[in-house]
């Protein structure tokens, strides 16, 4: 491919080209280690704190490092998938790193990996999720970071990032996604969750299944490190709405939290950060204040009003029923619209079959990408009364002209549609 290495649009092509996140994946640390050390091993000039986990871990990433920004550190921020721009994925201070440095940085690791593998020292470049964090790892370096929350992306023992000592690792719910990697149990996809624990690194854990948290903790045992368990952390005079939480986490120590990230699994997700910021010495106005001001875009984001139109990347199962239950508990007594697109490699059925009868209406559509579900192909999944077949999300969206002032809109059911609803609609 002809490259200019000076352009931003150039190299998120090139960048697409490798296969996103799961298209020609290989799991191992191998390819990415060789391109660190190459470039003197840039992951070894700043702190971490690594979370792992299937629902919340960008979430936890979000409001640890809000909090550790406020407490003063200069902070980075990795986090995949990205919503529009792929620059969302490396923030460093609170904002996405500036296109012109993310095209110099992949210019830089794309010409290492080019002269790596014709020496036959690399079997392939490096993928897309590879690539990107190494850039992540060499632009905190340059840019001078103290602390980063660092999330993984697939599972964690092979994962890409798992090639840093944390200072602390995190590993919120585990919960079935991407079987065909991970493994078919929850046994199994633990096991490779809890890879990110090691020697020296003390764990957080956030609410688990038994079996899971036995796993875990068998795991910290094994390598001889303490784990705190989320449980040792409660909320009291708790008060949800549709639009965030109030409550005291009382545990080790006492904050009072006013958490801005809709939905009630927030509290359990601000509990795990709290202990894991707890765990960090941070002090109480830094994480009292952080958590007030995080954000996490594209979950239960309220983006419109009247209608309301909330965009959420309920993407699996787990994430379904967290959105269902907030629609049942604070939009029960208005009628909610649902749009509906998801990706091939989820559990679309279960999803929908969650998500669709808490609707009045559902529009189904497909994301913008070639790993789309048709919407006629989930058409044919799941039934409801008021189904309904939009060709893309523009279409989706001319067809809630019926839609009242005091109804709900939800879009939901991949990132990649939300990230589309995003950048339309904000």
């Amino acid at each position: 491919m002809s490259l200019s290495l000076s352009s931003y649009p150039e190299s998120v092509r090139y960048l697409y080209s490798l296969g996103n996140e799961t298209r020609t994946m290989k799991l191992g640390l191998e390819r990415v280690s060789t391109l660190l050390a190459n470039l003197g091993n840039p992951h070894h000039a700043t702190r971490f704190v690594h979370v792992a986990g299937t629902n919340g871990k960008g979430s936890v990433c979000a409001i640890i490092e809000s909090a550790l920004r406020t407490a003063g550190f200069r902070t980075g921020l990795f986090t995949s998938p990205h919503l529009v721009e792929p620059t969302e994925r490396i923030q460093v201070a609170g904002r996405p790193v500036m296109p012109a440095l993310f095209a110099g940085t992949f210019a830089t690791v794309h010409r290492l990996a080019e002269a790596l593998l014709s020496q036959g020292v690399i079997d392939t470049h490096p993928t897309y999720f590879e690539t990107i964090t190494v850039m992540a790892f060499l632009l905190f370096r340059e840019l001078a970071v103290d602390v980063v929350a660092l999330e993984t992306g697939l599972g964690g023992r092979l994962d890409a990032t798992n090639v840093v000592t944390p200072q602390l690792s995190v590993i919120t719910p585990i919960d079935y996604d991407h079987e065909a990697y991970l493994g078919k149990s929850l046994e199994a996809i633990a096991t490779e969750k809890a890879g990110i624990i090691k020697p020296g690194t003390p764990v957080i854990t956030g609410p688990q299944h038994a079996t899971v948290q036995l796993l875990l903790e068998a795991r910290a045992s094994e390598v001889g490190v303490p784990v705190t368990r989320h449980s040792e952390w409660t909320a009291e005079d708790l008060k949800v709405d549709a639009y965030g939480s109030r409550f005291s986490a009382v545990g080790p120590g006492r904050y009072r939290i006013e958490c801005p990230l809709a939905g009630e699994h927030q509290v359990s997700n601000s509990l795990t950060a709290i202990a894991a910021l707890h765990a960090l010495h941070t002090p109480a106005e830094a994480i009292e204040e952080g958590i007030r001001l995080a954000r996490w875009p594209g979950r239960l984001e309220l983006v419109l009003r009247q209608p309301e139109v909330i965009l959420d990347g309920a993407h699996n199962p787990a994430g379904a029923q967290a959105l269902a239950r907030h629609i049942q508990r604070f939009y029960g007594g208005r009628k909610v619209w649902l749009i509906f697109g998801a990706m091939r490699d989820k559990a679309v059925a279960e999803a929908a079959g969650i998500l669709f009868p808490a609707a009045d209406q559902v529009i189904l559509t497909a994301p913008n990408h070639p790993r789309a579900v048709r919407a006629e192909a989930i058409r044919e999944l799941v039934d409801h009364p008021h189904l309904h077949v939009a060709a893309s999300l523009g279409e989706a969206l001319r067809l809630l002209e019926p839609a009242g002032a005091e109804d709900a809109v939800f879009i939901t059911g991949s990132l990649f549609l939300v990230g589309e609803a995003r950048e339309l609609l904000t």
